[in-house]
């Protein structure tokens, strides 16, 4: 099982458990609650400035 952490709330999850998944620019984001993922939909910039394909400004 892999285990990755939710971009919104920083939560440690299993991705085969996640309550839903996004991909953004080839990269798949991983959820804990589909309140996690409605907050990342909303502004996706928000939680991937630090990762590749964001911005850091």
């Amino acid at each position: 099982m892999a285990s990755t952490t939710d971009p919104v709330c920083g939560m440690a999850i299993e991705e085969s458990s996640a309550a839903g998944h996004i991909t953004r620019e080839g990269i798949t984001y991983f959820f804990c609650s589909s309140a996690c993922q409605q907050r990342f939909e909303a502004d996706p910039q928000q939680y991937t400035r630090d990762q590749p394909g964001g911005t850091s400004s």
